[in-house]
């Protein structure tokens, strides 16, 4: 049996888990900082940063008090090491540093994209490898093949906005609240999505393929909101449905292309209710979702990644330094 403390402070969520056997959560205590960034639009780097500093300690106690697990009873600890923001990371990186110097345990280093594809290991139905991960969240949109533990090849990619990202911008011009992933899935509900046809880049002819734009369908909302009386809604529902048919269209080529017997989605959009429904619809192999607990950034998924990690010998040391741009493959 083998015990983790997890620490994800890759953007503006304070995340601390302890897991067990990197199935088992026995603790997880996440602080997000919406409330705070709202007034901005986005994450102010600078301030995300400070808040990761007050909240961080107050958070690991409270993770070891729920888990009923003292420091002799840990095996690791990990951190997110990148990418993300610089400042954030290095909260999350030295305190688990330190904590690893005192107690005299490893420091597991874990990249920010593999916690996420870790997080459907800690459901009652976790993945086998190997299998094709669609990882979609405000700073990624990326299909992973991932042939065995911590092997993996990235075969498609945004080539400029993140689809998290086209929800936020386009929250913006709809002049709803941040962050835009929720905002506009609840101003859809109750929008026509056959309303506005927006374009599907890269989705057919010379130009299909496995990478992703979504700078192009962000314009178009732009556009149509100069010219139209379309209600929010409907501009609402219309965005949603071009950019997650993206999603789908991608995905089952990248399937077809790979021969993956089975499929995990994660990241924050992976939240998005018309993407998992489409998904659980539409995709004949096996669909691993995280709950949407687990889908935001969180200590917990960094704690599964890590115990992986441990048990196959791939261990950091002190000193490790973080990388916002840390390549995953």
């Amino acid at each position: 049996m083998t015990r983790i403390l997890g620490i994800e402070t890759s953007c503006d969520e304070t995340g601390v888990a302890v897991v067990e056997d990197g199935r088992r959560i026995l603790s997880s205590e996440v602080a997000s900082q919406v409330p705070i960034h709202a007034a901005f639009g986005g994450v102010v780097p600078e301030i995300a940063s400070r808040q990761h500093i007050r909240c961080i300690s107050q958070l690991a106690q409270k993770a070891f008090s729920d888990a009923g697990v003292p420091p002799s009873g840990l095996d690791g600890i990990a951190a997110t090491i990148g990418p993300g923001l610089m400042g954030s990371l290095l909260v999350g990186v030295n305190f688990a540093k330190a904590l690893a110097y005192a107690w005299g345990l490893p420091f597991i280093p874990v990249h920010h994209l593999e916690g996420h594809i870790f997080s459907p290991f800690l459901t009652d139905n976790p993945p086998e490898f190997p299998f094709l991960a669609l990882v979609v969240s405000g700073g990624h949109t990326s299909l992973i093949d991932c042939p065995r533990p911590h092997e993996y090849h990235i075969i498609g990619a945004t080539r400029d906005d993140a689809v998290g990202e086209s929800f936020d911008k386009v929250a913006r011009l709809l002049d709803l609240p941040y962050p835009g992933g929720p905002s506009i899935q609840k101003a859809a509900e109750q929008g026509n999505p056959k309303a506005i046809r927006f374009p599907r880049a890269m989705t057919a002819g010379a130009n299909a393929g496995l990478d992703f734009s979504y700078s192009g369908l962000k314009t178009a909302v732009l556009y149509e909101m100069r010219k139209t009386t379309a209600p929010i809604a409907d501009v609402a529902a219309s965005f949603q449905e071009a950019a997650v048919d993206v999603l789908v269209v991608k995905t089952r080529l990248a399937l077809e292309q790979t021969g993956a017997a089975r499929l995990v989605l994660a990241g924050g959009v992976a939240a998005n209710r018309l993407l998992r429904d489409r998904l659980d619809a539409e995709i004949h192999v096996p669909v691993h979702m995280p709950p949407l607990s687990l889908c935001v950034d969180n200590g917990a998924m960094i704690a599964a990644a890590a115990d992986s990690r441990l048990k196959h010998g791939l261990i950091g040391d002190l000193r490790a330094t973080p990388n916002p741009n840390l390549p995953l493959a």
